[in-house]
């Protein structure tokens, strides 16, 4: 029944003129119809490469929003329309400016998990992949880091030569994990490096083996020589990683980590949002964003570009 239903969702994007992106925390029957899988910023890179009309984004609001960003151009669908990201959604753009009134010579650096409207209000973007080297690369010394403080924690620790102001926001998922935790699961597992997201509390990443991004993660436990490893990041990626790497080992961190959002979208999602497309009803749910939001938004996208992100 899946095969079917994977095979219908390959005849409809081909004719309708589909490029279907899908974020590394869904589904497998997702990844295995996407024409590109991995982090968010990734795709939305890859999808303005494309000459496709039309982008179907299996991930959550923010990241099709930002692929609406770089490819305004084409239409960008989200396959499940009610699936958010709690962190990108924690601070609007009246917040961050009455901060950055209090404190006019602080720049503003926003997580790529953030809403195009607060991107608005913000001086550079950074993925959890380029944080670091972009916050480096900054002549400002003093920035105010958005709007998870577990990451800014940990770039923080990198750059002790800034003054990273931080609020309490951050990735719930991640957050939720606990240095017990991590301690039992390296005790089970000795042989096991810790691979974790720097969205996990300082006290985890501390812990770590190694610390990394959702696809620095997947790199480092593709290229090591370990056998077996301990996930710290959402548990789909234990799962993609031990089917493309069946003669190693990959065990989770916790089974908190589950994001409720990224598990909304399902094959069936795809299936009817290509269903749509195809008809053109207007049941598809297109991201619509207009010129002058756009613009805005982009403007500390191109400077993490520039910076080197």
């Amino acid at each position: 029944m899946i095969k079917d239903i994977q095979q219908e969702i390959l005849r409809l994007k081909a004719e309708n003129d589909v490029c279907i992106l899908a974020h590394s925390y869904q589904a497998h029957e997702i990844l295995e119809v996407a024409d590109f899988t991995g982090d968010s910023y990734k795709l939305s890179v890859d999808a303005s490469k494309v000459t496709n009309k039309n982008i179907l984004f299996c991930g959550v609001h923010f990241m099709a929003e930002t692929a609406k960003m770089l490819s305004p151009d084409k239409r960008v669908y989200l396959a499940n329309p009610i699936a958010g990201c709690p962190m990108a959604e924690q601070m609007d753009p009246e917040m961050i400016s009455k901060i950055k009134e209090k404190e006019p010579g602080r720049k503003v650096v926003a997580y790529i998990n953030t809403t195009a409207a607060l991107k608005t209000v913000c001086d550079v973007c950074v993925t959890s992949a380029s944080a670091v080297k972009i916050v480096k690369a900054m002549e400002d010394k003093k920035l105010l880091f958005i709007p998870d403080c577990n990451l800014g924690s940990y770039v923080q620790k990198q750059c002790p030569d800034k003054d990273i102001m931080l609020l309490n926001g951050g990735c719930p998922v991640h957050a939720a994990v606990t240095a017990e935790e991590a301690r039992e699961a390296k005790a089970l597992h000795p042989d096991a490096p810790l691979l974790v997201h720097p969205e996990c509390k300082p006290a985890v990443v501390e812990l770590a083996d190694h610390v990394g991004s959702t696809s620095g993660i997947v790199k480092f436990a593709k290229e090591s020589s370990a056998k077996e490893f301990i996930i710290g990041t959402e548990i789909s990626i234990a799962e993609h990683l031990q089917y493309e790497c069946p003669d190693k080992r990959f065990y989770i961190l916790s089974k908190k980590i589950i994001c409720p959002n990224m598990k909304l979208t399902t094959l069936m999602d795809a299936y009817n949002s290509l269903v749509s497309i195809s008809r053109d009803d207007g049941e598809a749910c297109e991201i619509l964003m207009d010129d002058e939001l756009i613009a805005k938004a982009r403007v500390c996208i191109d400077e993490m570009l520039r910076l080197g992100g």
